[in-house]
């Protein structure tokens, strides 16, 4: 796994590829990391990155590979890839969707064990009644991802 780090509105944010596809992300810029990507994956990511945050891309084509994740983890992050751009689900819907509504705490869990923020937009999962609970990037970068989104998703809708 060969990390990235780019300059963003949140902070320098990270990005690994291993030669096939994007395979993690990180906020603030691992040890490891270099100024210029590696591999095609991850040039993709770079980019598309930067579109996303620059309100120019709602939906990442990046390959993906999860190396990681019990079988309840990996339906929540796929639950999150179907959330769309500019909205939000509750955890306790996102459970509901999986059959488990009494697992909204799980889903938290799952949440902050996603090794793709971001592009799995674990962001768009909040609490009951919309309240704005809990991230791994912290709450100030959870609050700009959903403000860039709905920003873009406000002038998509009115232009």
């Amino acid at each position: 796994m060969r990390w990235t780090v780019i300059d963003s509105p949140i902070g320098e944010f990270s990005v690994a590829g291993d030669g096939g596809s994007v395979c993690g992300a990180h906020f603030g810029r691992v040890a490891s990391a270099v100024d210029e990507p590696a591999d095609a994956p991850t040039r993709q990511a770079v980019t598309e990155l930067r579109a996303y945050f620059a309100g120019q891309l709602t939906d990442f084509t990046l390959p993906l590979s999860i190396p990681r994740g019990s079988e309840f983890e990996r339906a929540v992050w796929q639950v999150m890839t179907e959330i769309p751009y500019g909205e939000t689900l509750t955890y306790g819907e996102v459970a509901r969707r999986l059959g488990d509504p009494g697992a909204a705490r799980a889903v938290g869990v799952a949440c902050n064990r996603n090794p793709i923020p971001v592009i799995v937009p674990c962001h768009r999962i909040v609490g009951a009644g919309g309240k704005l609970v809990g991230f791994g990037g912290g709450l100030d970068r959870k609050v700009r991802l959903l403000e860039l989104e709905a920003r873009v998703a406000l002038q998509r809708a009115w232009s």
